[in-house]
């Protein structure tokens, strides 16, 4: 399926590794232009001698006037991937003050702070647009030590429908995706154990976790026309994880 992404201008974040990384590789063979955000210097580097051409910014997304000043005066930008996010897992009763406000900030915060700017650029140009937000399956199920995780990226699927709501009639499509557990690099190491595996595996009919290459193309198929009647939508990329 060809998906017309050749010539625009895309801005992906968490750049540096695990999803972000592939949507940029792909964004790139695809022949689109990137800018690729991450607030690793040598992720940037070493992803910029992979795919030349793609434009770093090197910017940690809690920082609310670092993220202004780095992205204040990108330029245009017709696609927009939210992908940055942390993962600061504690038990219920042991959550910290300094986890729950770095998670809101780069789960959230940061995804409704660089779709403004984004968004602002769009309209100011009356340029339709798409944003993709990747959330998570953790948004729609409670998990054990995931109470603040879960709760941000519940919280994205909701920025993600009135984003949507106030968007569309600027053109400009809003959309998530939902992965269950993805086989990155850390999704290797923190699901390597078989017994704690098997726990999440039961519960998805497929009976397999994610490869990055399954939500990065539900993510291009999200940004690209062939989805052009298609926003406000959660997309599970879950091996039935959902409806179980």
């Amino acid at each position: 399926m060809e998906l017309g992404l050749a010539g625009r201008r895309a801005l992906v974040t968490g750049a540096g590794k695990g999803i972000g990384r592939s949507t940029v590789q792909a964004l790139h063979s695809a022949g689109a232009q990137v800018v690729a955000v991450s607030r690793t210097r040598a992720d940037l580097d070493s992803l910029v001698r992979e795919c030349p051409g793609v434009e770093p910014v090197c910017v940690d997304l809690g920082n609310w006037e670092a993220t202004e000043q780095a992205l204040g005066s990108v330029g245009p930008v017709d696609l927009l991937v939210n992908n940055a996010a942390v993962a600061l897992l504690q038990p219920f009763l042991e959550v910290t003050k300094e986890a729950c406000d770095a998670s809101f900030d780069v789960n959230l915060r940061a995804v409704l702070q660089v779709s403004q700017i984004v968004a602002r650029g769009m309209v100011a140009r009356g340029a339709p647009g798409s944003i993709v937000n990747v959330s998570s399956q953790a948004s729609q199920r409670a998990l054990t030590h995931h109470s603040v995780y879960c709760t941000t990226k519940s919280a994205v699927d909701m920025l993600t429908k009135v984003m949507a709501l106030e968007l569309g009639p600027y053109k400009i499509r809003v959309n998530a995706v939902n992965p269950t557990v993805v086989m990155t690099p850390m999704g290797q190491a923190n699901w390597s154990d078989p017994q704690k595996a098997k726990t999440m595996l039961d519960r998805i009919p497929l009976g397999r976790f994610a490869e990055v290459d399954n939500v990065v193309d539900t993510i291009l198929f999200l940004l690209s026309d062939r989805s052009s009647m298609t926003t406000g939508s959660t997309v599970p990329v879950d091996g039935g994880f959902l409806v179980t």
